[in-house]
């Protein structure tokens, strides 16, 4: 569970529902959906809830093997060798060398949520991000291995899978109907508490508060604490209507409220990375705030605000060639809603962008100079096109392979570390002119000491906005090179 410990929060205790109504229907508790309303003041019964999302929600034990790395110290004895650096740089590394360390064994839990009968679970990318070995175990003590199907940093969200048929899955509600007061569970398995059920109330929506890339947190004052990371945050009726992500805390345990990223992000997360691969990240192109915090801020500066409005998207800055300079948005302007749907802060207009794609188009309310104008919008991905884009590049879009270098090549050509390119085929790497035989010693700036290493250049590379591999190296008689490795096509 991500914990945020520097905010000053006041505890806030839920008040925990009562058993149900002698004269509510028998069958209501049986099947919410036909449950008679209820009325303000009245009690509500949350079992009905509480028994779905235990079966549906999983434990997950994260392991991350010992592993051997070859990492850069500063050699202590350096000065006293060359105090006055008559031999160049100390013992000729600039008082560095390289050392082997063993990593040691990092194991950890969390929660996941069955959203399929075949098995996909939705956790959060914390909750697996770095692990060698996943293991799931259900309410009824059956444990299986789970792979990674793919992973968003962005939204801490992660997809994965066990093997199998007929699992228990939650319902998927739609968390943009829920309203605060609404009651709700928290279901995980903190602090190694399996099947823990926690109730509280809906405290907030569109929460942000600067943990992710994109989000648009459900506050909730039921219980959260390590552990219930991925699990599954419930309505009345058995619904899932967010995966449960961190709690803010001075003490790093649960002190009154708690967040969930909410369905309509998940939803959009789950479906793009089994169809593309990555996620879609529609942009429009644009940094700001709510338009009463730049008029607070304006204000403590002694400076006198009127923009026309006090509610909407106050536009700082409009990034070059995005949707919103194409369309005409300057900064300064106020977006007051998006396809009729009125915004108030950031973090609700992410939402309503993140279900979108590039090439989608919106319509944009906005306010210039105390005068409301109207425009239609292209949204574009993080590299300023509107196309789709496709899941991170593997080594295979290089056509070619690789080895590290020997230590006689070590010695001769007077480097520590590289990856030789042994062979190449079709691929970017023949496009680009880089030849069999070259080292690669560096890939944007990361040195490459193996082939893992090369992976996440190349991983990083495709999903920036910039899907170039700058590849710097060294051929076997020790000339250097340099070659630009477009991993797109144009």
């Amino acid at each position: 569970m991500k914990t945020l410990v520097n905010l000053a929060i006041i505890a806030i205790l839920a008040v925990m529902p009562v058993s149900c109504s002698a004269n509510q229907p028998k069958d209501a508790q049986a099947d919410p959906q036909n449950a008679a309303p209820v009325t303000a003041g009245q009690p509500v019964d949350l079992t009905y809830a509480a028994d779905k999302a235990v079966q549906a929600v999983v434990h997950i034990k994260f392991t991350q093997n010992s592993k051997t790395q070859t990492v850069t110290v500063q050699d202590p004895f350096d000065d006293f060798f060359d105090p006055f650096g008559f031999f160049g740089q100390g013992r000729g590394n600039g008082g560095k060398r390289q050392q082997q360390v063993q990593t040691p064994k990092r194991e950890g839990i969390g929660s996941g949520v069955i959203i399929s009968a075949d098995g996909y679970i939705v956790t959060n990318n914390h909750v697996v991000e770095g692990a060698d070995e996943l293991q799931v175990t259900l309410n009824d003590n059956r444990e299986f291995s789970a792979k990674i199907i793919g992973t968003d940093k962005t939204t801490d969200l992660a997809l994965i899978k066990i093997s199998g048929k007929d699992f228990p899955t939650l319902p998927i509600g739609k968390s943009e109907n829920i309203r605060v007061g609404e009651w709700v569970l928290a279901v995980g398995n903190p602090m190694g508490l399996n099947s823990t059920v926690t109730a509280g109330i809906v405290s907030a929506k569109a929460r942000s508060i600067g943990a992710n890339s994109v989000e648009s947190f459900i506050q909730t004052d039921a219980a959260i604490n390590a552990g219930n990371s991925g699990g599954a945050l419930v309505n009345v009726k058995g619904e899932l209507i967010g995966i449960n992500a961190m709690l803010v805390s001075q003490t790093g345990s649960y002190s009154g409220y708690g967040f969930a990223i909410p369905t309509t992000i998940m939803n959009k997360v789950v479906a793009d990375i089994k169809e593309y691969g990555t996620v879609q990240r529609p942009m429009l192109g644009i940094s700001g705030s709510k338009v009463r915090d730049y008029i607070d801020q304006e204000k403590a500066k002694g400076n006198e605000v009127d923009l026309g409005t006090n509610d909407g998207i106050y536009v700082a800055e409009v990034v070059a060639d995005g949707a919103a300079e194409d369309a005409g948005l300057q900064k300064g302007d106020v977006i007051l809603s998006i396809d009729g749907n009125k915004v108030t802060k950031m973090a609700e207009l992410q939402e309503y962008l993140f279900a979108k794609k590039p090439g989608d188009k919106v319509n944009v309310s906005y306010m210039r100079n105390g005068k409301k104008k109207e425009v239609t919008m292209t949204l574009k991905n993080p590299q300023g096109n509107t196309k789709v884009v496709k899941g991170a590049a593997d080594l295979d879009v290089l056509g070619a392979q690789f080895r590290p270098i020997t230590d006689a090549m070590k010695q001769e050509l007077g480097i520590k570390y590289g990856l030789e390119v042994t062979k190449v085929s079709s691929g970017k790497m023949k496009e680009a002119g880089v030849p069999r035989g070259f080292i690669i010693m560096k890939a944007n700036d990361n040195a490459i000491k193996s082939i893992d290493d090369l992976q996440d250049a190349v991983k990083s590379a495709s999903s920036g906005k910039e899907p170039v591999l700058f590849i710097q190296g060294i051929f076997p008689t020790g000339k250097k090179a340099y070659f630009a490795v477009p991993l797109q096509d144009e």
